[in-house]
């Protein structure tokens, strides 16, 4: 945002309903009042294109996941779309209120968060998640569609101009807030309707290609747990047995590692299929630390700067476009960590076990936690695709098991520090893995075309109007 001299009526700073005298605030909404008597753009409320705006509610009794429906919380909301790892949901009741389950086309936004440059984010529900309970720090946000359309309304609440508004949102002594009444302020900005419609339909389609890559994603899994039909009935064990022996050859003195639930689950896959060792497939790099006097928030970054990614940003097995931080081109040179396409990704420390695949138009430097796997030229004699590799590492049974077996602890962070070199990495048929693998290539090619639907549809809205 530019610097510029804003003159305020102290009339109107005594009358704010709100008792708002930060600059932020008067800039914010001289830029809209400006705009609004601009003929080419209609500038709306969102408590006048809403038909309502309803928070989540505070559920502390969670249920299994075969009862229950998942209860999204803030930390499930990414830009255009939920993170839908079944693994970090909670999950509650169904007979929940009615009132607090989203319905689809309904938007889902933060309603507090620890700092401001945090809020701003919107997903939307499709088919597939409606229905699911919101917690109390979400706000639902459902469109009068002969106001404006969801899709269209999605975009908007995921780009700057919306970002500048957190300046609405109270400040309390640890958090921010979004209320229903600040929310209402919202300014909505709507372009003429060429440029409004081709917005709707990318959005439409971006949303239509997160649900197909999904779905691959999910066959996938399927292919391989049909082909290596794991014993699914394996109990985990209060209390157990194990040898010296076999405690020295692990080298690892942690109980968890030597749990029957996880030590036989690798037993067997090694008994039935045969196995490689990561570590002689794949060249293996973690990330590095840059700093955090080098982060720039979304508002502040140039169109050089490249996305930091943590553990958090990775969502869907896929790079979030919005990270919380981006660096500059020169830190990025300096760490210089040469990321291709197809190079998997695993994280190693703090939320251990999340994977991802990276794409052709994937900026990004990875932080230390996360580490980068790529296939060398042995893996060639086993068939071992990057896709594959991907699916493999994703199943729990494989990837997240056997992670447990080397998890260890620095102070209070887990980790796995370099043992990943030590998962073992079954041998499947040709045709299975060549049906993995083409799933897996068709899903990554629909986040691929869903990443630059999105990217050409916030340059759309951020590059419209100079603020």
């Amino acid at each position: 945002m530019a610097v510029k001299t804003l003159y305020i009526n102290a009339t109107d700073i005594f009358n704010e309903k709100h008792n708002r005298f930060d600059v932020k605030y008067y800039v914010v909404n001289d830029f809209f009042e400006t705009l609004a008597k601009k003929q080419s753009f209609k500038v709306e409320t969102l408590e006048t294109v809403k038909n309502q705006i309803i928070s989540g509610s505070y559920i502390d009794t969670y249920t299994a996941k075969e009862q229950g429906i998942p209860y999204l919380r803030v930390g499930d909301i990414k830009p255009f779309s939920f993170d839908e790892n079944e693994d970090d949901f909670a999950y509650v009741s169904p007979k929940v209120a009615e009132k607090i389950k989203i319905q689809e086309n309904d938007i889902l936004i933060a309603r507090t968060q620890a700092t401001i440059d945090k809020l701003g984010t919107a997903s939307i529900a499709d088919e597939h998640n409606a229905g699911w309970a919101t917690s109390q720090h979400t706000t639902r946000i459902s469109v009068n569609e002969n106001k404006v359309s969801p899709f269209y309304l999605l975009a908007y609440l995921n780009s700057k101009f919306f970002k500048a508004q957190t300046a609405l949102a109270s400040h309390g002594s640890t958090r921010v807030e979004f209320t229903h009444s600040q929310l209402n302020q919202v300014r909505v900005f709507i372009p003429e309707k060429e440029l409004y419609e081709d917005i709707v339909q990318k959005v439409k389609t971006v949303v239509d290609y997160n649900r197909q890559a999904n779905k691959l994603i999910k066959q996938a899994k399927e292919i391989f747990k049909n082909a290596v039909a794991l014993n699914a009935a394996r109990q985990k064990q209060a209390y157990f047995e194990s040898d010296l022996a076999s405690l020295t050859e692990f080298d690892i003195w942690n109980a968890t590692c030597h749990l029957p639930f996880f030590a036989d689950n690798e037993k067997e896959l090694k008994q039935k299929f045969s196995t490689v060792k990561l570590g002689e497939v794949a060249d293996i790099k973690k990330g590095d630390e840059v700093g955090s006097s080098n982060y720039e928030i979304y508002l502040d970054k140039k169109e050089t700067d490249f996305a930091f990614i943590r553990t958090s940003d990775i969502i869907n097995n896929e790079i979030d476009l919005f990270p919380d931080y981006f660096i500059s081109e020169s830190i990025y040179n300096t760490v210089n960590q040469e990321l291709k396409e197809e190079d998997v990704l695993f994280t190693k420390d703090g939320k251990i076990g999340v994977t991802a695949l990276i794409t052709e138009d994937d900026n990004i430097v990875l932080q230390s936690h996360i580490l980068r796997v790529r296939l060398n030229e042995n893996a060639k004699k086993y068939n071992i695709t990057p896709e594959y590799l991907f699916l493999v590492l994703t199943i729990k049974e494989i990837g997240f098991y056997q992670a447990k077996r080397f998890t260890v602890f620095q102070s209070t962070i887990p980790t796995i520090g370099n043992r990943i070199t030590d998962f073992n990495i079954p041998v499947l048929s040709s045709k299975t893995i060549n049906d993995i693998t083409q799933k897996i290539s068709n899903a990554f090619a629909l986040k691929e075309k869903k990443k630059q639907l999105i990217t050409q549809t916030i340059n759309q809205l951020d590059n419209l109007i100079p603020f």
